[in-house]
């Protein structure tokens, strides 16, 4: 049996195990496609009959999903419970992005401790993959690039922890976060003073990781967190007296123009609370 090989018990509930504690540990993400039956019967050294009913197995927990075309990709998890909250706090930032974030804090200094300690040399690289790629998003000025490169480094921290709840804690609120619920990331990127602190936070504590210096590490992420909270409660504010203003000009939009003579500006109009930032 070679090392991805599995025995004992019945083969395709070990199959399935196996599968299982490789979703659990992180190895296979959700989203991410499955090789091709063939090949990865092989790889495990199964039969393709007893790789397909370990599969369905794992179809029928929800952890597997199957492709229009045949392929299997894994399930994205916790949906049960963000699926819901998407739709509860998607219309509510404003009162749920505090918390979040007041929670990441706690959960970021805990996983930069954990990764200063525990991060291996496939950790570190990957960790030093990450900031490459926020150097080069941050050279090119591309806020959807940067934000995303964003997320990756701070996966790859909790990846680097090699706490399993951690990870898919982070996972489910990643998802959450890509998709805007909680803040949109690109605002933050789409201001120059406010992306070059960001980059070096992060620089400081990717370099605090690879130094092995548990103290730094958290001391770090804890205050990345604290300006990102800073900036957004800023973003918001000046979102808020914007629109304020202008519903001033045109009287909550319940006046007629020819009521505020000189107060109408030529193309104003309200923005949502979701358009970028001024």
């Amino acid at each position: 049996m070679n090392k991805d090989g599995i025995k004992g018990g019945s083969a395709a509930e070990n199959t399935a195990r196996h599968l299982e504690d490789l979703i659990l540990e992180g190895s296979l993400r959700p989203g991410e496609p499955l090789l091709a039956e063939r090949e990865m019967a092989l790889r495990l050294s199964v039969s393709r009959p007893t790789l397909r009913q370990g599969m369905k197995l794992l179809e029928d927990k929800g952890l597997l999903v199957s492709e229009p075309g045949g392929g299997r990709v894994v399930a994205p998890l916790a949906t049960s419970i963000t699926d819901p909250l998407i739709e509860l706090m998607s219309d509510r930032p404003e009162i749920v992005v505090e918390d979040y974030l007041e929670l990441r804090a706690t959960l970021e200094r805990m996983a930069a401790r954990l990764a200063a300690v525990r991060a291996n040399d496939v950790d570190r690289d990957a960790l030093r993959g990450c900031m490459e790629r926020i150097d080069r998003a941050h050279d090119k000025a591309d806020p959807h690039d940067e934000a995303d490169a964003d997320v990756e480094l701070h996966l790859a921290v909790y990846e680097a922890s090699h706490n399993i709840v951690l990870l898919q804690i982070m996972r489910a609120l990643s998802g959450m976060l890509r998709r805007g619920v909680f803040h949109n990331r690109e605002q933050l990127y789409a201001r120059p003073e406010v992306r070059e602190v960001l980059r070096d936070q992060h620089r400081a504590i990717h370099d605090a990781v690879l130094a092995r210096d548990p103290e730094a590490a958290g001391k770090a992420a804890e205050e990345h967190m604290a300006y990102t909270l800073r900036v957004m409660s800023e973003i918001a504010a000046a979102e808020a007296r914007l629109e304020i203003s202008l519903r001033r000009i045109d009287g909550g939009s319940l006046t007629s123009p020819a009521a505020r003579p000189g107060r109408r500006l030529k193309g104003a109009r309200l923005r949502t609370s979701r358009g970028p930032a001024p």
